[in-house]
């Protein structure tokens, strides 16, 4: 959308009152604020054409301007000027994130420290699996009816569980000769090419194969392929902060983003989307394609271990939020989170995978 100089001073400008204070913005004061030397009549004549561009709009409570969320956009996309962060808030995010703790806890770090940053809520999407793991041994537990509780080591010392179902109930001493066949013929290689490995031998293995093979190869495929619990896929961090904000004030749309900090289901995939689009992604408003979104704004940034992107980061908070100051936040996090990844993975050989 192209603007000319004036009108792009004070959409700026009357954005950044906005979002400083939360209050429409008369054209009086933007003629004083502008800088420009212009009268107010002539400063609400631009502003008539900002609205008609859906740039600004009028509450019917006030005489003054707001942004749109399109105007929000191009103020994002041309208008604003990221400053650097605080030296002090550098240093806090160093600290918190370049000591020396499992991946567990690096992610529940970066989350913490977004949020006490902005004062708004900080998102963290739990690495996927690594698949470049060793496998190391795995054990089937018959439980109740026909439930098997699977147990894969990797050699990092991680340890994943899952519940699958099963055909029917099998004796503990299947299980065993089961979970030994595997052992056997898979320790030591990497999760992904056993995946691979697995897949090959079900899809050529028929009738034939035999029914204790066949019984490993099928609980270590669901164990392997399963999906993660989503509370497990996701850390959320100063939901609280968001109550404090007049902008969510509403108490039906609060229990709603509450509702959605606690399913995640929606909240993950638009962090899926991020981590493929790379590089800092701004979602305003409605962009997020999720109803109990449209009054916020998610600021994302995707982190990646030993040069391979494997998760996304990110701020919510309110359309109303301090972009130039959030946007950094998000940026650096995710470059120091990378950093502090790739140095445990150069130390230990791989990414460890927090504990399911």
């Amino acid at each position: 959308m192209s603007l000319n100089l004036r009108a792009e001073v004070l959409l700026k400008t009357l954005i950044e009152r906005y979002i400083a204070d939360g209050q429409p913005v008369g054209s009086r004061t933007l003629a004083r604020q502008a800088g420009l030397e212009l009268s107010p009549a002539t400063v609400r004549n631009i502003m008539a054409d900002l609205e008609e561009l859906g740039l600004v709009s009028s509450p019917h409570t006030s005489a003054g301007r707001v942004p749109t969320e399109l105007g929000y956009r191009v103020f994002v996309d041309t208008l604003l000027k990221v400053r650097p962060l605080d030296s002090s808030e550098v240093r806090k995010l160093k600290g918190e994130l370049m000591t020396p703790q499992d991946t567990e806890h690096l992610i529940g770090s970066a989350s913490q420290i977004m949020s006490k940053i902005s004062k708004l809520a900080g998102i963290v999407m739990v690495p996927r699996r690594d698949e470049k793991a060793a496998f190391r041994h795995i054990d089937f537990i018959g439980l109740s009816g026909q439930r098997i509780l699977v147990i894969l080591v990797t050699d990092d010392g991680s340890v994943h569980n899952r519940i699958i179902s099963a055909d029917r109930k099998y004796s503990p001493s299947e299980l065993e000769q089961a979970a030994n066949y595997f052992n056997d013929a898979y320790a030591g290689i990497s999760l992904g090419k056993v995946k691979r490995m697995l897949l090959n031998e079900i899809q050529q293995a028929g009738e034939d194969m035999q029914r204790i093979v066949h019984l490993a190869v099928h609980m270590a495929r669901q164990a392997i392929d399963g999906e993660r619990e989503e509370t497990e896929d996701l850390v959320v961090s100063g939901e609280s902060n968001l109550m404090e904000i007049p902008d969510l004030g509403d108490i039906h749309k609060l229990r709603k983003l509450f509702d959605a900090f606690n399913t995640k289901r929606d909240l993950l995939h638009l962090l899926d989307q991020s981590m493929r689009a790379g590089g800092v992604k701004i979602f305003i408003g409605s962009e997020a394609g999720y109803e109990v979104l449209e009054d916020c704004s998610v600021v994302t940034a995707p982190y990646s271990a030993d040069g391979e992107v494997v998760g996304t980061l990110g701020v919510i908070g309110p359309t109303r939020m301090a972009y130039e100051h959030v946007i950094p936040v998000v940026d650096i996090t995710a470059r120091l989170l990378s950093a502090a990844l790739s140095l445990q993975g150069s130390e230990s050989g791989h990414l460890e995978t927090p504990r399911q």
